[in-house]
């Protein structure tokens, strides 16, 4: 049985703890390692060394902390076929997918590698008499990202790139369900040249989050999962005084317009809702076409597509559309919201549960679904399902189906599918959801941008990756200096204006 231990201060450490967390083969049903789960002793231990460390790193010249990420940028290259196959051993995903989760998470590395543009202040001469203004962005100091179990490499990615650029040392505590990926990323950046003690990877439970969140030493959280967890890391880091941006659950709306290519609307809709297994909080759950023809074509469309998806293990090849769910506990919860559906009256076209696999008859898959006839008060259009499950809700007219979308409680991505300009920008202008695309699935605004959703799907001031990260990194210092040659008055006890 392989242990999984921690990343303390440049070196791979066993746990002390004495606790652990198995770690699934998701496509086999068994336990293929054991995690540790830190203890207060090995948290409080990592953060103080992280905060020892990060004094130096903070002082390096932005450029040279540039320069490891560009090395580490290379790096994630040279091992992508190895990172891929941790990814999904660990998670199941198809082997295409982990790499696409590793190349969206090198994309804002590659970013970071401009970080000193980012991490410019302002200034400004003659301000007043013999006074200049100017404005420093410094790091917030020792930070702490908790990542979740659908993208292993990705969101690890997004946390940590940004946090080191602008000179902090960051504790990173990956899902316990997928934490070999995060233990090599931090190899590849010790390799790439980042101080020992700068990233500290510690496994653990809801026990090492509440370390986080209470540690005084921890001046910003970034996190994401589910929104009850989010709102939860967001109230007890804002109770103790910390910076904190926490992304929750989506439920994310497709719109199709009457004039939309419905064969492309289509396989838009089987990519977006199909793909990781529907694992990913950008993808598609819910399809609105506006009119019963469109809703009737589109049916048409999408149950051959679905019926001829290719379920397995990864290794069953490059060809394989999506793999098994996380966990057991998935598995069920998701059968139980199809079965919820079935019995609250939607019409269920494309069946799913009775999907077995010879010779994975233990694994935690799912087969594609896909309902019809869903109205808003059910159980499956409510609930975030997280599985390959499709929901369609017809719409009489547009209002009725953006509606819909403005209604719902959260607003993480949305799109329309549409060949006239006006209903597009009308869209894009009126619908209260962070992403939207326009005849694109899955709006994920490049690495040059920034992610983040509306509503409950998240909570804090600023968005992921991009210009938001580094000023959720940072904190800005506003310094008046006034030099005195040829200034001849004297004390001034009135507060009074620069000019």
């Amino acid at each position: 049985m392989q242990e999984i231990g921690h990343w303390i201060n440049g070196k791979l450490v066993k746990g002390t703890s004495g606790r652990f967390a198995e770690v699934f083969n998701p496509a086999t049903g068994e336990v293929q390692a054991k995690v540790a789960l830190a203890s207060d002793a090995e948290l409080n231990h990592a953060i103080a060394e992280a905060a020892k460390a990060q004094v130096a790193w903070a002082a390096t010249n932005p450029q040279r902390r540039a320069r490891v990420m560009m090395a580490f940028g290379a790096l994630i290259n040279a091992n992508m076929d190895k990172l891929a196959e941790l990814v999904s051993r660990e998670h199941g995903k198809t082997l295409p997918d982990a790499r696409g989760d590793v190349q969206r998470g090198l994309e804002v590395v590659e970013v970071c590698m401009g970080a000193p543009a980012m991490l410019k202040g302002e200034y400004m001469d003659s301000a007043g008499p013999g006074i200049d203004l100017y404005a420093m962005r410094q790091p917030l100091g020792v930070v702490a990202g908790i990542t979740p179990f659908n993208f292993p490499a990705m969101i690890p990615l997004w946390k940590m790139a940004p946090a080191l650029s602008a000179g902090n040392a960051m504790i990173l505590k990956p899902s316990e369900r997928v934490p070999s990926t995060s233990l090599l990323l931090a190899q590849l950046l010790q390799e790439a040249g980042l101080p020992d003690g700068v990233l500290q990877v510690v496994n653990g439970d809801k026990a090492v989050v509440d370390g986080l969140l209470d540690h005084p030493v921890i001046q910003g959280i970034g996190f994401v999962g589910s929104t009850p967890i989010a709102q939860y890391i967001y109230g007890r880091a804002a109770t103790n005084g910390k910076r904190a941006q926490c992304f929750g659950g989506a439920k994310n709306h497709m719109i199709i317009m009457p004039d939309a290519d419905l064969d492309k609307a289509a396989d838009a809709l089987v990519g977006a809702g199909f793909g990781a297994a529907g694992e990913r909080c950008m993808a598609i759950s819910v399809a609105v076409p506006v009119g019963e023809k469109t809703a009737d074509a589109l049916i048409e469309r999408l149950v051959p597509r679905i019926e001829k998806l290719k379920v397995g293990p990864y290794t069953a090849g490059e060809d394989v559309d999506f793999g098994p769910v996380i966990t057991k506990a998935s598995q069920d919860r998701i059968l139980g919201l199809i079965n919820s559906g079935v019995d609250q009256g939607a019409k269920l076209v494309v069946d799913g549960r009775g999907f077995k696999l010879q010779g994975y008859e233990n694994g935690f898959f799912v087969g594609p679904s896909l309902f019809d006839n869903v109205t808003a008060d059910m159980e499956i259009y409510k609930q975030e399902i997280f599985g390959p499950v499709l929901t369609q809700v017809r719409a009489k007219t547009y209002d009725d189906a953006l509606k819909l979308v403005m209604d719902n409680e959260y607003g993480n991505g949305t799109a329309i599918f549409t060949a006239d300009g006006d209903t597009a920008r009308d869209f894009a202008s009126r619908v209260n959801v962070g992403m939207v695309g326009i005849n694109f699935p899955i709006p994920v605004p490049l690495s040059y941008f920034s992610f983040g959703g509306w509503k409950r799907s998240a909570f804090g001031d600023l968005n992921q990756y991009g210009p938001d990260a580094f000023r959720f990194y940072t904190k800005t210092k506003t310094v008046t200096a006034r030099w005195f040659s040829g200034i001849k008055e004297g004390a001034s006890l009135n507060f009074k204006a620069l000019d």
